[in-house]
């Protein structure tokens, strides 16, 4: 049996919901997506998220949300991370940290198991993501099944990014990187099946710096002050044009858990 799973990029802000609402909805009925995975750490004004942004991303027939290094930055949704079960934080955090890294579920027929990690080049150093995946496996052992594998891996470089893919190639079903909000163009089956991208880009305003305001950007580099950031506002008020969702699309195999295929959206 053949099921279709689908994973979009970081959702940046009013915008970015706003853009997930009007479209996924759509997206997932035209192309029978069986199995819905976000990355919710931006929705919130650009940075982390609240329990009414987790609501409004679950809403547009999401099964699971996945975060990164923002996942923290709003102190009151710390207490909705914990009982949630469709919410997931980095994997490799302290064991000690609040909430899950990844979960198992069953849906369409087939088991699911969904991963977050992390990545530490260029950002903090947390627990090896390559160990944490393998800790993981031990621990999620389904015995006589095939299940379908998704990484979400949020990290900057795309030296580490790629080199996890290839550590996870034949293991997990399908790796998509996220974090820098900027989709690239390798999506491909690598050799022993597993499906792989090194960002699935981000769902916000297209004409903006990462789904953020251009002006603030500039006078950041330019003056090396650090303002905060606020995301970009549509620049074609009343229209949906300047705002994407970005991700991919991956057939996947039940009875191998392999990969079949992958495309962008």
């Amino acid at each position: 049996m053949k099921l279709k799973a689908a994973m979009i990029g970081d959702v940046v802000g009013e915008p970015g919901l706003k853009t997930l609402e009007d479209n996924l909805p759509q997206i997932i009925k035209d192309n029978a997506v069986d199995f819905t995975v976000v990355n919710g750490e931006n929705s919130a004004d650009g940075f982390g998220m609240t329990e009414l942004t987790l609501k409004r991303i679950l809403a547009c027939g999401v099964d699971v949300v996945t975060s990164g290094n923002h996942v923290w930055e709003k102190r009151e949704f710390w207490q909705t991370i914990d009982p949630n079960n469709k919410i997931l934080r980095p994997a490799n955090y302290s064991g000690n940290s609040l909430g899950r890294g990844w979960l198992c579920t069953e849906k369409a027929g087939a088991n699911w198991i969904i991963i977050n990690l992390q990545g530490r080049e260029f950002m903090t150093p947390i627990d090896c993501p390559f160990r944490c995946f393998d800790h993981i496996m031990n621990e999620s052992a389904l015995p006589g099944t095939c299940p379908i594998i998704m990484v979400d891996f949020h990290a900057e470089s795309t030296r580490e990014k790629e080199a996890l893919g290839h550590y996870l190639d034949g293991r997990a079903t399908l790796i998509a990187g996220t974090h820098t909000h900027v989709q690239t163009a390798d999506e491909r089956i690598l050799p022993k099946g597993t499906a792989y991208i090194t960002d699935l880009g981000m769902t916000g305003i297209t004409d903006s710096v990462i789904g953020m305001d251009v002006k603030i950007c500039l006078d950041r580099t330019r003056k090396q002050v650090l303002y905060r950031m606020e995301p970009a506002v549509n620049p074609h008020a009343g229209s949906k044009s300047g705002a994407e969702v970005q991700g991919i699309i991956a057939e996947v195999d039940t009875e191998s858990g392999k990969a079949v295929s992958i495309r962008r959206i």
